[in-house]
């Protein structure tokens, strides 16, 4: 079926309901419109760019897969999109060791020469992820969630609800605790205090 879009700007909602429908390429709108987001948050929680890069993909298979069960909270499909990408980077983690070939194979380039400070531009930006997450991996599972999803991705208390599906007094009180916790383990280590924290400083308010 041709995509023949009738909004020149339609919400996630109409989108994701022509996808139920079979429009394919509505699907291929909210893939445009959140793969970044998505991305960006699949390697805060892995620090690697090519598993986040296969994560984004296991993220919106997921979607494709479960689009006719799935009803959207709102407009927006992003914080169910980012509840997806929590639990699949979480899956990921745990399995690291037995995925760590598959998830880290480096794309082949044809000219390594012209792309090698786009090279050396990620794997800086994979170190400083890596010293970051191994202090937020020292926190519980739900905290982890909770702050990459409010303080890394900037959700609403109430958009981290949908993404987590849990009530919003509980994001509030995860986040509370994740962030006290982590400025604690920081002051342990106040060389590093403020590059490791600098991605976490500023939390969106609850709209």
């Amino acid at each position: 079926m041709r995509y023949v879009p009738t909004d020149p700007d339609p919400t996630d909602a109409e989108l994701w309901r022509r996808a139920v429908e079979g429009e394919a390429e509505g699907f291929g709108v909210l893939f445009d419109r959140h793969s970044r987001a998505v991305y960006n948050h699949c390697f805060r929680r892995v620090g690697d760019w090519s598993a986040a890069e296969e994560l984004t993909s296991v993220v919106f298979l997921e979607a494709w897969r479960r689009r006719a069960e799935v009803r959207l909270d709102g407009d927006s499909a992003l914080p169910w999109l980012l509840g997806v990408a929590a639990n699949v980077a979480r899956n990921r983690n745990r399995a690291r060791r037995r995925h760590r070939d598959a998830l880290a194979r480096v794309p082949d380039r044809p000219d390594a020469s012209d792309h090698a400070d786009d090279v050396a531009e990620r794997l800086d930006a994979e170190r400083a992820m890596a010293r970051l997450l191994r202090l937020v991996r020292r926190l519980s599972p739900d905290d982890q969630d909770v702050l990459a999803l409010c303080a890394a991705d900037g959700l609403s208390y109430a958009q981290a609800a949908v993404a987590l599906g849990v009530p919003v007094g509980t994001v509030r009180s995860r986040l509370s605790r994740a962030k006290a916790r982590l400025r604690e383990l920081a002051a342990k280590e106040p060389h590093a205090q403020g590059e490791r924290l600098s991605a976490l400083q500023s939390t969106q308010e609850e709209l």
